[in-house]
């Protein structure tokens, strides 16, 4: 039996290497055997972004655009906007009714992006309760399985307690608690040697042409004991090793490399070329299928209308379950 699956992406700005490694090509696989919802959730880019909202138009087809070039299928999947289903709003609403502060206010991630970001005035009703509209994403479509790494285990957890709390307010088996489906979150760095992030401006992204990309490769940090190009590395201590064990299925030649490496047999810039060769490998395919998909601007608004429908249709059902169970007076015509 299909189960239902539920992730999303915040459009604010393009996608990155890390998207595509840590998310989009186990969400490929996904779709091949469930039953999946994937959103670009606009809301939540306007938690963090409200002042540069005039971006997130375009940014919805940047996203959109690296979805399908990676691999994602519409017609093995329901593609949406998050705001084009007016029921995220509204489960939102309501879940925030029985949300206790509390919860908010020990999130860990909220405490991260607020000392991470702080050239943004995040301290908004909106931002300290985007757990709860993340929450409504899941539980709108009635989710089973969400594709989740260890690192947002708590916004999961959240959701999980939320759904507890609901039930037990109005009802047994009104919401469906998430499973969560724990997928492996390979090290991505970006090219200064932190986590490979938008926010960092560090990235290589997924729509960058083959030139940028090594430019930004050519630089990149690498063993700071490297210091000449006759000095021995160790391959653990460098960002662009980490690269190498995502991005190069070479066995050998990684193997190569890393004795390369410990032994000053082969210079930084030789082991980012290489590394650059498999990229650019991957990435051609994909380079291609965008450039298709930017030509045609219709074909991706159609495909935005048609997961609208199909993630209405499921959304409706669901508020339409628990509005009489809250003691609200349903609708007509919804």
């Amino acid at each position: 039996m299909k189960k239902r699956v539920f992730s999303g992406m915040r459009p604010t700005g393009p996608l990155h290497l890390g998207h595509m490694a840590g998310a989009l090509s186990n969400w490929v696989k996904l779709q091949e055997q469930h039953e999946c919802f994937y959103s670009i959730v606009d809301w939540h880019a306007l938690m963090s972004n409200y002042m540069e909202a005039e971006n997130t138009r375009q940014y919805c087809y940047d996203v959109l655009m690296d979805w399908l070039a990676v691999g994602l299928d519409p017609e093995k999947c329901s593609i949406f906007v998050q705001s084009h289903v007016p029921q995220h709003a509204e489960l939102c609403l309501a879940l925030s009714m029985i949300t206790p502060l509390g919860w908010l206010y020990r999130n860990p991630t909220y405490k991260e992006q607020i000392e991470n970001m702080q050239n943004k005035d995040l301290s908004t009703y909106a931002f300290l309760g985007y757990p709860v509209l993340m929450a409504a994403d899941i539980l709108l479509y009635r989710a089973e399985l969400v594709p989740v790494g260890e690192d947002q285990s708590a916004h999961l957890e959240l959701s999980r307690e939320t759904v507890r709390r609901f039930n037990n307010f109005y009802g047994e088996g009104l919401l469906v608690e998430p499973q969560p489906l724990w997928t492996a979150t390979p090290k991505v760095p970006g090219t200064d040697g932190r986590k490979m992030s938008k926010s960092y401006g560090n990235s290589l992204d997924i729509s960058e042409s083959a030139e940028s990309m090594w430019e930004k490769l050519r630089s990149m940090v690498t063993d700071p004991a490297r210091i000449k190009r006759t000095d021995p590395g160790e391959p653990e201590k460098c960002p662009v090793w980490d690269l190498q064990k995502v991005f190069n299925p070479d066995a050998e030649e990684l193997e190569e490399l890393a004795h390369g490496c410990r032994t000053a047999g082969i210079g930084c810039v030789d082991c980012k070329k290489k590394l650059n060769v498999h990229i650019q490998t991957m990435m051609a395919p994909i380079h291609e299928r965008r450039v298709r998909y930017t030509k045609n601007q219709k074909l991706l608004a159609d495909i935005l209308t048609h997961g609208a429908e199909t993630a209405s249709k499921a959304a409706r059902v669901t508020m339409e379950t628990l509005y009489p169970a809250m003691g609200l007076i349903p609708a007509f015509n919804r």
